[in-house]
């Protein structure tokens, strides 16, 4: 059984930041990519940061460039977001995911097999 459990996420205002952890079980992600997505009331859920296995490439939506930084922890299983400078436009559900399959695109969201439960984040202006 593969588990992915996302938390930190919070009621912050705008200008905070706030750092989510997306702990993995179930399997050894060490050799996956891992990605962050979110999805706000009424739209689509979209692209935000994405890791290679190793952690030397990074991927990063443009409107949370320079302000969001994605890192893991191979030996925790653990992915991480750190989120700095927060927008009330940055308010939504984030996920977690990770793609098995190797995909060469980790920024769709179709390349990722595994998906947490989400943790809200809110950015009161």
């Amino acid at each position: 059984q593969v588990t992915l459990v996302e938390s930190g996420g919070g009621l912050v205002q705008a200008g905070g930041s706030l750092t989510l952890s997306c702990a993995a079980s179930g399997r050894t992600f060490s050799n996956f990519a891992m990605g962050w997505f979110r999805q706000a009331p009424g739209k689509e859920r979209e692209f935000v940061a994405a890791i290679r296995w190793s952690g030397g490439n990074t991927y990063y939506a443009d409107s949370v460039k320079g302000r969001f930084t994605i890192s893991r922890d191979n030996a925790k299983n653990t992915v991480y977001l750190q989120m700095n400078s927060l927008k009330p436009e940055d308010t939504a559900v984030y996920y977690c995911a990770v793609d098995t399959n190797y995909s060469y695109s980790i920024t769709w969201s179709r390349s990722y097999d595994y998906w947490g439960q989400g943790t809200q984040v809110t950015v009161s202006s």
